[in-house]
């Protein structure tokens, strides 16, 4: 049955309000089990709102907490708050770099802010939106503020290996139990990560809209653009400084000429094909979504930091700050 309200998908906790009269529930975050109403106990608003009750546990009439609704202008920091309001607290956020790349490896990471303002980062924002000196400088600002963060690089031979986004989804659970303290809410960037033991969320567009998403998106950029300089000093044929290993003309140039390194992701169509190794469809081989070109953004150079390479028969670090 719909929502009077104009509400869908979950029937308890916190939902995501983007702009009338378009709605989406983001999420149940106030019980560990969905309850069924009684269609014939109830009037339709009650059915939707204040009541519900479980056979199977003999309940009578259950409360739901009130619905709170954020607002996607309301601020990077509004979902983390509404969640701390029902008793979550820490949150964690994860979020990847490098997934449109063809050479280089894949890095997640995952960020607890603290609460209130020690916790505000300065400047915060989706990683992409930021130029590289700017990138640099919230980096800082987030290592030094995080309750906790976690780095979990992805070589590219185990992204051939393994699968893009198989890649992806187990280096956020990685990054996830690298973490200490252990969050008791799990927020990431677009899909939803099974097998973590804990409650979670995946928000579309989150490192945009949720600050410890965002938070991570910074640590796995900044992170991963510095391994690409480095790399850059083993292989300068590829200019893996300037471009990070996203397909630009001037890669696919270098591609041709110098063929693939061993950096590059021979899964990828584009490197597959100069390589000699055959063709092949891209969905056969596994050729990632359309780039975004704020995806190409530089960085300047930069320490390295310390980061956990994952491969099945090495157990992961934490890093945390």
């Amino acid at each position: 049955m719909s929502d009077p309200d104009g509400w869908r998908g979950s029937p308890h906790g916190v939902g995501w309000l983007t702009a009338p009269p378009f709605h989406r529930a983001v999420g149940w975050f106030g019980h560990d089990r969905t309850v069924r109403p009684d269609p014939g106990s109830l009037d339709p608003r009650q059915r939707c709102r204040r009541a519900d009750i479980d056979s199977s546990f003999g309940w009578d009439a259950v409360l739901r907490p009130p619905r709170a609704v954020v607002r996607r202008d309301a601020g990077l920091w509004a979902c983390e708050a509404a969640l701390r309001r029902r008793g979550f607290d820490p949150i964690a956020g994860a979020d990847e770099a490098g997934r449109g790349a063809c050479a280089g490896p894949l890095v997640v990471a995952a960020c607890v802010l603290r609460d209130g303002r020690r916790g505000i980062v300065p400047g915060l924002a989706d990683s992409k939106a930021l130029a590289p000196a700017v990138r640099e400088e919230v980096y800082a600002e987030v290592v030094r503020r995080a309750l906790a963060w976690s780095v979990v690089i992805v070589p590219a031979p185990e992204v051939d290996a393994r699968g893009l986004h198989f890649s992806n989804i187990e280096g956020m659970r990685r990054a996830f139990a690298a973490l200490d303290p252990r969050p008791s809410y799990a927020l990431t960037d677009g899909f939803p990560v099974a097998g973590i033991g804990l409650p979670g969320l995946a928000v579309p567009k989150g490192d945009a809209v949720i600050a410890c998403i965002a938070g991570a998106s910074v640590i796995a950029k900044v992170t991963r653009d510095r391994i690409m300089v480095e790399l850059h000093e083993t292989w300068p044929q590829y200019d893996f400084a300037t471009h990070k290993g996203y397909v630009t003309p001037g890669h696919a140039a270098a591609l041709a000429e110098h063929g693939p390194c061993s950096e590059h992701r021979f899964s990828y169509i584009n490197v597959r094909r100069v390589s000699g190794r055959g063709g092949g469809s891209e969905t056969e081989l596994g050729f990632p979504e359309v780039l975004d070109p704020a995806e190409l953004l530089g960085s300047p150079d930069g320490a390295g930091e310390l980061v956990a390479a994952v491969r099945d028969d090495v157990r992961m670090e934490g890093v945390t700050a």
